[in-house]
């Protein structure tokens, strides 16, 4: 049977509109209904999400690490550090995908702080940002609660790759950081996943949250925060960060930290330089600016580091992108962080003779946010991002990630 669309309904976009017609009730009797019934048993739903609003351990231990289906950090013991594996969606053999939880409960109560990273598998700086930050803590010491997940998309950290591979007609390749709030009863896993996650983990132990990033596989950015700054509880959390840029936009629809804003819950999203490797020097900034934020918020005492005002933060509504028209191989005029002006030539492509066939300006006045890494390109690739501001930002802006 053919595969091609009829009047612009695929199959996939069939199956999203079938369970969005026919309701999550009839997905949980007929997908979920023993896994669920067991949760609520073990302990009372959530009236938001239908989650177990408890702590819930499936009885299963990985490396010396109990699991659970869902998190109430309440429920841990005061003045320690916990290893958790959270269950996540199934695979299609039936096994789960574990995710790392850690969580460092203060020995007086206080706010709880949630660090995410892994939403995207190709981005290791901000793991190891996160893994820092905890490495740090002496919950003997804290007032409060910080919450680490550090490989959220489990099958494309394994693979070391930026997107979810969802096994559907064959592989489908999915950006996780356009799933969220997710959906336990949604038409991909990674949906699923997201789900899960995000109302038995993140959202219920969560009065912050930061969603650590990188740029992604053959593109670098710069040290910058993305964060909705008309927020006055989200812009003072920015500013505590000595990076060079601040992206002061809502982004695409569908990413995490929004999900977190959405719910009350104010959210912003690091991204710490180049994917695939670690950053030691940029990793260093995030690390000091976000002790900074748990400092902010009484979970940490002591002084607080360098800040924003210490390094001349720019902010910018906007990133502009410079796409190729050619295809051929790219060379940069410009560095990350250096400020350009319009029509100042940013890059130039040159053929597989050397001959230059196209030359590349910025349109505005910014600083650039991001820059390829890879250096043979196709016509639409990004080359760069400008960071600027534009008088009135509207709609979904693309951005470096």
């Amino acid at each position: 049977m053919s595969d091609k669309p009829r009047k612009g309904l695929d199959r996939r976009d069939l199956l999203v509109a079938s369970i969005a017609t026919f309701g999550a009730a009839a997905a949980l009797a007929a997908n979920g209904g023993a896994a669920n019934a067991q949760d609520a048993a073990a302990s009372p739903a959530d009236p938001a999400s239908g989650a177990p609003s408890g702590t819930v351990y499936t009885g299963d231990v990985i490396q010396g690490k109990k699991v659970i289906s869902a998190l109430d950090v309440n429920d841990l013991e005061p003045g320690k550090t916990h290893l958790l594996y959270f269950q996540g969606v199934q695979m299609p053999t039936g096994q789960h995908w574990y995710v790392s939880v850690t969580v460092a409960k203060g020995a007086k109560p206080g706010k709880r702080a949630v660090l995410v990273s892994g939403v995207h598998g190709d981005e290791m700086s901000s793991v190891h940002s996160v893994q820092t930050v905890m490495n740090q803590l002496e919950p003997a010491e804290m007032s409060g609660t910080v919450m680490a997940v550090t490989d959220v998309a489990r099958p494309a950290v394994e693979g070391m790759q930026r997107r979810w591979p969802n096994s559907g007609r064959g592989i489908d390749l999915i950006d996780m950081n356009r799933e969220w709030p997710g959906n336990e009863n949604g038409a991909t896993a990674a949906s699923r996943h997201a789900g899960l996650l995000f109302n038995r983990l993140l959202r219920p132990n969560a009065d912050v949250a930061i969603d650590f990033h990188t740029g992604t596989t053959g593109f670098d950015v710069a040290a910058f925060n993305i964060a909705s700054m008309e927020v006055p509880e989200i812009k003072a959390m920015v500013e505590l960060y000595p990076v060079g840029q601040i992206f002061d936009n809502h982004a695409y629809p569908g990413v995490l930290h929004n999900a977190f804003v959405d719910a009350g819950i104010p959210a912003f999203a690091p991204e710490v330089g180049a994917a695939r490797v670690l950053d030691l020097e940029i990793i260093a900034l995030f690390v000091e600016g976000t002790m900074n934020v748990l400092k902010h918020h009484g979970i940490l005492a002591g002084p607080m580091g360098r800040t924003g005002k210490d390094v001349g933060v720019f902010i910018g509504n906007s990133a502009f992108p410079v796409l190729a028209t050619q295809g051929g191989f790219v060379e940069h005029l410009v560095k990350l962080n250096d400020k350009v002006e319009p029509g100042q030539k940013v890059a130039i492509q040159r053929n597989g003779f050397g001959e230059v066939v196209a030359e590349y300006a910025s349109s505005v006045a910014g600083e650039v946010a991001g820059l390829r890494s890879d250096v043979p390109s196709e016509p639409g690739n990004p080359l760069a991002f400008i960071l600027y501001h534009k008088a009135t930002s509207e709609g979904v802006e693309s951005y470096p990630e």
